[in-house]
């Protein structure tokens, strides 16, 4: 690796970390001490967001990560330009489509396979998506053998008595993908254990090669099945969450508690808690899992008609905190009486750029996992050329304001960055004015609702109880992640590992 392109890494990593935090409201990690120190090894993770997936495992990962990217992606304007320089190493696939024979194609394979390895050897990480894509679905696609096959060809490169590569599987959660403001974790769990079978030593032959090939893609599979959490149809994905909430809900309400949001790792866990508690009474007891899952879409159907969250069934909504509404009323201040030219210049501003990417998104993007990838990089373009344009406007007016009034003071500079200025703070007062503007109207919405519907609230209360002791009762027996307290909140265990087995 040469220095200019880890100096061109170091840079581009400071610049997707500070766009990522503009983007979400939270960027969660954990895990970070499951990853070693001493050898090199493979991220694998699921593949939802398009681009942002990759972009956010190498803002956070506290190591170079080498990349293997599609081969396609180097011919994309300025997008091919900045991963060359990131030292990524091009992917060529025997289904993609391309003018080189099978035999030129599999030769740049593996010259491809053969640049990864050797970075991993030499204790480097590579992040891998052993999807071979992005997509929207529930469940996995169809997991490739590329990230077996470069194990085990690192596992050949690796100098003797060094020590062996690791596959650490990385869970990408997020709250809403495709929303601006919204919140992600990412999660490294720890390394994956691999069977004795699959443990298989360079120089073997080439059938037991392809058998182990095969059985450690078997393993990841079965892998990130549990770190994404894979469910049939999103149905389903969203009834486990639905699950999750309304235990804690429950039993902070019977503890008499005052709930708390979970944070997003208590909400994986929660989820992962649902999600292998229902994997294991599909197979035990189908007919009594299938009934509980008829009332529980019932109780979320009502809910979601009603506008209202688990817990705002018994709680009141956060706006209704004295401390939350003098706070609420000390921004409004500070928003409409101290910076109300600054909120309106600022929103002016950026209104425009605002809907033309909106407008873009839409009419671009195939799917939900195209949308953050565009918002992200269209983001980058539009605001900043708005405010270059806005500031070129001002300049122009301030030199026409001379011509008119000679006695003027050139302030041409000052005027260019005070418009720059306004462009930015302005827009991030009118982002705190939306968001603020939001949770109030929710909070009043809730109220209402929960006054004229008093007798349908009192049912989801009966249902949300009955539907929390039944799922603890699904639950005996089984060993789920995390331990559950009383008052409805999940820790993790000690030392909390995935299994293989």
């Amino acid at each position: 690796m040469s220095n200019q392109t880890d100096s061109v890494y170091r840079t581009f990593q400071r610049l997707i970390r500070r766009w990522l935090r503009l983007f979400f409201r939270e960027v969660v990690v954990e895990g970070l001490e499951n990853i070693p120190t001493d050898r090199g090894g493979l991220l694998i993770a699921g593949h939802p967001n398009g681009l942002v997936d990759p972009a956010l495992i190498m803002a956070v990962f506290p190591q170079r990560i080498v990349f293997g990217a599609r081969h396609g992606l180097f011919s994309l304007p300025v997008l091919g330009w900045f991963i060359r320089r990131l030292g990524t190493v091009p992917i060529y696939r025997a289904s993609d489509e391309s003018d080189l024979t099978s035999i030129e194609r599999k030769k740049a394979n593996l010259e491809s396979l053969d640049g990864l390895a050797r970075e991993v050897a030499q204790g480097s990480f590579s992040a891998l998506f052993p999807e071979g894509l992005s997509h929207d679905l529930s469940h996995l696609a169809e997991i490739k053998t590329g990230a077996a096959r470069l194990y085990y060809r690192a596992r050949e490169l690796q100098p003797a008595g060094g020590a062996a590569p690791v596959i650490i599987p990385v869970g990408l959660h997020y709250d809403r993908k495709n929303i601006f403001r919204s919140r992600v974790l990412v999660s490294f769990q720890p390394r994956l254990d691999l069977p004795t079978e699959l443990d298989i030593t360079p120089g073997q032959d080439e059938a037991a090669r392809r058998r182990a090939v095969k059985g450690l893609t078997d393993l990841i599979q079965e892998c990130l099945l549990r770190v994404v959490g894979a469910t049939d149809d999103w149905h389903i994905h969203h009834l486990m969450h639905r699950a999750s909430k309304l235990v804690k809900a429950e039993l902070a309400h019977r503890r008499g508690a005052e709930y708390k949001s979970p944070s997003l790792t208590e909400s994986r866990l929660g989820y992962a808690r649902i999600w292998e508690g229902y994997q294991a009474r599909k197979k035990s007891d189908p007919e009594r899992l299938e009934g509980f899952r008829k009332r529980i879409s019932r109780y979320d159907r009502c809910l979601r008609l009603l506008g209202l969250e688990d817990y705002e069934l018994t709680a009141l909504p956060r706006m209704a905190s004295p401390i939350l509404i003098t706070m609420f009323l000390a921004q409004a201040i500070a928003v409409y009486l101290l910076f109300p030219p600054i909120l309106v210049l600022g929103t002016i501003i950026n209104i425009l750029p605002y809907f033309l990417l909106k407008w873009m998104t839409r009419s671009i993007s195939q799917s939900q996992k195209d949308e953050a990838t565009l918002k992200l990089l269209g983001g980058a373009v539009l605001f900043p050329a708005t405010w270059a344009l806005a500031a070129v406007g001002a300049w122009f007016a301030e030199q026409e304001l001379r011509v008119l009034f000679p006695a003027l003071p050139d302030l041409a500079v000052l005027v260019v960055l005070t418009t720059v200025g306004i462009g930015i703070f302005g827009g991030f007062l009118a982002l705190i004015y939306s968001e603020l503007s939001a949770e109030t109207y929710r909070a009043i919405r809730v109220r209402v609702r929960k006054r004229r519907r008093k007798a349908l609230i009192q049912e989801l209360l009966e249902d949300r109880s009955e539907l929390c002791s039944e799922l603890i009762a699904l639950g005996e027996g089984l060993k789920l992640p995390g331990i559950r307290q009383a008052d409805g909140r999940l820790v993790s265990a000690p030392r909390e590992t995935l299994h293989t087995s």
